[in-house]
């Protein structure tokens, strides 16, 4: 007898059903578990896996109520089954009650580390409904999450609940996401509510995104933010990691981030429109944004932006860091980041300046670490530059505001704002100061929600003959519309905005590459808007300063675009575009010749003899660009020690590259 055949075949007849099994779909069971506010015994948890589609389970409303199973050990989700309430006796269809409804599968028993695997995107259908779960991470714990309830005072019911799938650990190359975009998942310790701005709620975090295949999880402490933005229904948050990382491939490596809710902006990307001119004109730092779908706590809130949360370090506001012992010489000069805030009533660090009395927060250092001396320093540096704004000889190239002032961040700012429509422009805006520099910049730009008409208080725009910011119509912290006003009435600012608005017009800033950055928007986003405007019932009404209603996504989006080429046409005509002319545009004082220097000192660059606009870009070494800016005067540049080349071009200059040795 051959025994190596007969061994093989024993060995199959009794390994093989098992091996089978776990590689096989099948229906899961286990010990019911639940959270149930109700506790109806008429209607309890056990109808909804008794395999009667006749009897259900009773959710109260507005949240909070669940039910699944543990397996026992983990297993990979393939599918899962449900089933609303069938009969038709009180006169009330119940499908809609589970719309939104999240199913989840965790390894911990109090679903803290849950990802969800599937949201009911619709109407329910009168049966029992099979769903394929596209993941192969293995979980103990699986749960249904009754939406919140949109319609309050009602009940949800489940009449049948399913899980299939297979026995294994499973690992995490390919996870779920709600629709196309980014998923961010949240569940907070105890599922506490966010309720506070101050106070951090621990829990975790887990993002997953590229289609599935990316996944990142970590302890976080979320909170609340915002002003206005945080008396919305659709709630704005700050999360900070307990580890730096660089969310969704982002640049700044950081712990701190935000979720921005986008409540009343109904296209859910003007911000990110305005963030893309914003890069377009080559602000020094614009904060990058990604649209994500957000889970919290097993209930769907909607569709987000995740963007940095601003503050100083490489790849956000990248100016010198200060600690309390920098309280004297140049130290003491930087780096500080500030705001024209009209909020800065309610903030830890602020002041109000001596002219015009514009009120500023200071951002930083941070209010738990910045000393009195640093305070002090930076309100007097403040009051410099308004008390220049101020003068008789404000328009003096070097005695005026332009000492204390960078005017290309000041117009690209002021443009990006009157680009998008923004009546809050200076209401809040952020600047910055790098140590041993007078003077500030402007940026980065923030907040566009009332912004490509969505402002009863402006609307029609395009109708308007004067600048936004510069109108009465425009929101302004304190006097800063004054200040600004007087800022913008040196004629050469009209001149150098003229040419910082055709140098970019002829390269980056086409009517048709930004209304198809819109169409393209609108496309990624159709999916998650679907859901966000099922969450958030508003499309057919009114909510915060809304001028009209529109009845639709696509006319909202068809609203923004048809702004947009208005604008467009606006500004052009506002500042006498012609195509191709940029570099004829020089300043009034200028001479048809111009010899500029280049020199050094310590830890500054030197250029001089400017006598209209030119565009200067320097690089280090390594082929980093460290400065490129548009400058109609003489300039001192800080940098770091090194070799740079100096790249100087304009109307009367033919390219000219400078090779410099900085000490």
């Amino acid at each position: 007898m051959n025994i190596k055949p007969f061994l093989i075949t024993l060995f199959l007849s009794l390994c093989l059903p098992f091996y089978i099994k776990a590689q096989t779909r099948y229906e899961l069971t286990g010990d019911i578990i639940y959270n149930d506010r109700c506790n109806n015994q008429d209607h309890p948890v056990s109808n909804a896996f008794d395999n009667d589609i006749d009897t259900y389970f009773m959710s109260c409303p507005p949240f909070g109520n669940w039910i699944g199973l543990d397996l026992g050990e983990k297993h990979i989700i393939t599918q899962v089954a449900y089933c609303p309430r069938m009969d038709l006796t009180s006169g009330s269809d119940y499908r809609e009650r589970l719309q939104l409804g999240v199913f989840e599968g965790a390894n911990n028993p109090d679903f803290g580390d849950a990802i969800p695997l599937f949201i009911i995107p619709g109407l329910a259908e009168r049966q029992l409904t099979e769903k394929e779960i596209n993941c192969t991470k293995g979980f103990r714990y699986v749960r249904f999450v009754f939406p919140y309830a949109i319609e309050s005072e009602k009940s949800s019911y489940m009449a049948e609940l399913k899980f299939y799938g297979y026995g294994g650990n499973g690992d995490h190359s390919q996870l779920p996401q709600l629709t196309n975009i980014p998923l961010v998942s949240i569940h907070t310790v105890d599922n506490r509510d966010i309720t506070s701005k101050e106070e951090y709620v621990k829990g975790i975090i887990t993002v997953i995104s590229g289609n599935g295949t990316k996944i990142y999880t970590d302890s976080l402490e979320i909170r609340g933010r915002g002003n206005n933005s945080w008396t919305h229904p659709k709630k704005p948050y700050r999360i900070k990691l307990s580890q730096k990382a660089r969310l969704l491939d982002l640049p700044a490596n950081a712990r701190n981030w935000t979720l921005i809710n986008s409540y009343g902006d109904k296209t859910l990307m003007r911000n990110i429109l305005a963030y893309d001119f914003s890069r377009r004109i080559e602000m020094p730092y614009t904060s990058p944004s990604e649209a994500v779908d957000l889970v919290l706590n097993g209930d769907y809130k909607g569709c987000y932006q995740l963007s940095d949360h601003i503050d100083v370090r490489k790849n956000r506001v990248d100016i010198e860091e200060m600690s309390p012992s920098d309280v004297s010489g140049v130290n003491l000069t930087g780096g500080y980041m500030i705001e024209i805030d009209a909020y800065a009533y309610d903030e830890p660090k602020k002041f109000t300046s001596y002219r015009y009395s514009i009120p500023v927060s200071i951002k930083y250092p941070d209010s738990d670490e910045i000393v009195k001396a640093q305070e002090d320093y930076i309100e007097a540096h403040f009051n410099k530059l308004t008390d220049a704004v101020f003068s008789d000889s404000f328009k003096d190239p070097q005695d005026g505001f332009r000492k204390y002032l960078y005017i290309d961040t000041f117009l690209k700012y002021f443009l990006v704002g009157e680009y998008s429509g923004n009546t809050d422009t200076y209401w809040s805006a952020r600047m910055y100061k790098r140590r041993g520099d007078d003077k500030f910049n402007f940026g980065p730009v923030w907040d566009f929600d009332l912004g490509f008409e969505n402002d009863s208080r402006t609307y029609r725009v395009n109708d308007k003959t004067d600048w936004i910011a510069l109108s009465s119509y425009g929101s302004a912290a304190g006097s800063a519309r004054s200040f600004i006003r007087r800022i913008m009435s040196d004629e050469d600012m009209l001149t150098q905005l003229k040419f910082i608005y055709s140098y970019y017009r002829d390269r980056n800033v086409s009517k048709e590459v930004l209304l198809q950055e819109v169409d393209n928007y609108a496309a990624y986003l159709n999916q998650s808007q679907d859901l966000n405007f099922k969450r958030w019932r508003i499309l057919n009404r009114l909510v915060h300063q809304n001028p009209a209603v529109y009845g639709s996504y696509e006319g909202e989006v068809n609203n923004v675009k048809n702004y947009i080429a208005g604008r467009i046409d606006w500004i052009d005509q506002k500042l006498n575009y012609v195509p191709g002319q940029t570099l004829k545009i020089k300043r009034v004082d200028s001479q048809n010749t111009s010899t500029i220097t280049v020199g050094s000192e310590k830890r500054t660059i030197r250029i001089t003899g400017v006598q209209e606009t030119v565009r200067i870009r320097i690089i280090n070494l390594m082929g980093r660009i460290v400065f490129d800016s548009i400058v109609s005067e003489d300039s001192d540049l800080t940098v770091d020690r090194g070799v740079y080349f100096v790249e100087i071009t304009g109307h009367s200059v033919q390219k000219s590259i400078y090779k410099t040795i900085v000490r």
